[in-house]
């Protein structure tokens, strides 16, 4: 970075980068924030970085828009990881990708805990394919289920998670829990009453015992509804129990050692509000926060020049080339304007200034207007250009150059305000979170598309002296 305005203070610990992701203890690292920051691209970055250093890494990502495949060069990402070409392995790294398919990791557990029979009825339920591909929570828990499943296989070094966009931090954390509640809790085991009686004592019992609220259920959720619901609780009575011990020990794995948490963040109030909170309740859940990206920085090569400083130069510039113009339009050189000759205009007309003979006088005949000497030689204009032309007659080169300085001072006064608000806004952060470590990320020229543009990212993540702000 080349601006001491993108630089944090002395007090503030930094977060190094390098030093996390080359830590064989470190096994899986979860990018989470608020949406909108960067985090698919840091998670990308990471990913690229810790492979070209020398380990076997896999990216889980959860974003929809397949910008991570794009940039890694994958046609397409699934359920399964894929090798990423084009990165170096020299240092004997690997680097592979996949994107969350929320209903397919759904599957996986179906078939993995259930007979061929029951997984097929599971499967083909209505109740349970609405469940799978959009109940509240279910992304959040799938993306818990499968980092578990990578985690359980040791197949990888090291794991990194993008999270799953949410508008609240607390989605990512409470979600496992929810649904695993909802699986194993009152309202299931209630439907699964005459399941576990079963046959007519089942219905004995439901009609007797229950035929008031499974009335009403009827009325809320509509008969069908509720029988297909029934149908997939009674497939699935021996394996509501598993997910709730998956989600806890899931959550228990996040609480592990092995676990690091960086809080992605861009410079602006909403953003780290958002990744304030969020560093409050990992800490409130014993979870291990490696730190805060605080990414798409803004910088600047001239913050000696002050916003103030920039504006009143502009000015400065304008206003003189206003006089220049003015002075070049309307020259100031003492004559009389009706003369040209600077003549007391109350003296009497010199006698040679009588008109020809022949001619009339002030062009006025008795037949009328007659044109004296073609409208030309007597013409103030006639061998001088016009007002338009005289503002044209200004030095091009010096004007339009003048006009450009002017604009860029203008330019860098509005960065160098960007810069003042990003800054104070970090530091208000810093000063609640002292002991968080940060790290900044230069914002980049343009989109990142390629693995080039990851490393580039990589490089403003470990603050390479090589990473510039363009």
């Amino acid at each position: 970075m080349t601006s001491d305005n993108t630089t944090l203070d002395a007090s503030a610990p930094r977060l190094e980068v390098d030093t996390l992701i080359d830590d064989p203890h470190t096994r899986i690292v979860v990018c989470c924030g608020s949406g909108g920051v960067g985090k698919t691209t840091t998670a990308a970055a990471l990913g690229v970085r810790a492979a070209e250093r020398g380990r076997k890494v896999v990216v889980l990502t959860i974003d929809p828009a397949r910008r991570l495949a794009q940039s890694m060069g994958i046609s397409e990402l699934d359920n399964v990881p894929r090798q990423v070409k084009g990165v170096d392995e020299s240092a004997g790294g690997e680097l592979h990708a996949m994107m969350l398919d929320m209903k397919r990791t759904f599957d996986e557990i179906v078939e993995g805990h259930a007979d061929a029979d029951r997984a097929h009825a599971i499967l083909e339920n209505p109740f349970y394919q609405s469940l799978s591909a959009g109940f509240a929570g279910t992304q959040e828990y799938m993306a818990m289920e499968k980092l578990g499943q990578l985690r359980a296989n040791d197949e990888w070094d090291l794991i990194i998670v993008d999270t799953p966009p949410s508008r609240s931090a607390l989605d990512f954390l409470d979600a496992p829990k929810r649904l695993g509640s909802f699986l194993d809790g009152k309202f299931i085991r209630v439907l699964m009453a005459p399941a576990k009686v079963g046959g007519r004592a089942g219905m004995k019992f439901l009609n007797v015992g229950m035929s008031m609220m499974t009335g009403t259920l009827s009325k809320l959720m509509g008969g069908q509804l509720l029988r297909d619901v029934q149908t997939f609780v009674a497939a699935m009575d021996t394996m509501f129990g598993g997910f709730r011990t998956r989600a806890d020990a899931t959550y228990r794995l996040l609480q592990a050692p092995g676990t690091a948490f960086l809080v992605v963040a861009a410079p602006e109030r909403d953003a780290l509000r958002e990744a304030a909170y969020f560093v409050e309740r990992l800490a409130a859940e014993q979870m291990p926060l490696a730190g805060l990206v605080l990414n798409r920085v803004h910088g600047s090569g001239a913050a000696q020049l002050s916003a103030e400083r920039a504006l009143a130069a502009a000015e400065a510039l304008t206003d003189r080339m206003a006089e220049d113009t003015h002075a070049d339009t309307h020259p100031d050189t003492g004559a009389d304007p009706g003369t040209g000759t600077g003549a007391d205009p109350d003296a009497a007309p010199a006698a040679d200034s009588a008109p020809p003979p022949g001619r009339a006088e002030n062009n006025l005949e008795a037949t009328g207007i007659v044109d004296l000497d073609d409208g030309k030689a007597g013409s103030r204009t006639a061998d001088s250009p016009s007002p338009a032309a005289a503002a044209e007659h200004v030095t091009p080169t010096s004007a339009s150059a003048a006009q450009l300085a002017a604009g860029l001072l203008r330019l860098h006064a509005e960065r160098m305000q960007v810069l003042a608000r990003e800054r104070r806004t970090r530091d208000r952060f810093t000063a609640l979170h002292p002991e968080v470590p940060v790290t900044e990320v230069a914002a980049l020229p343009g989109d990142v598309h390629d693995l080039a543009g990851l490393r580039a990212i990589g490089d403003r993540l470990a603050l390479n002296p090589t990473a510039t702000d363009d």
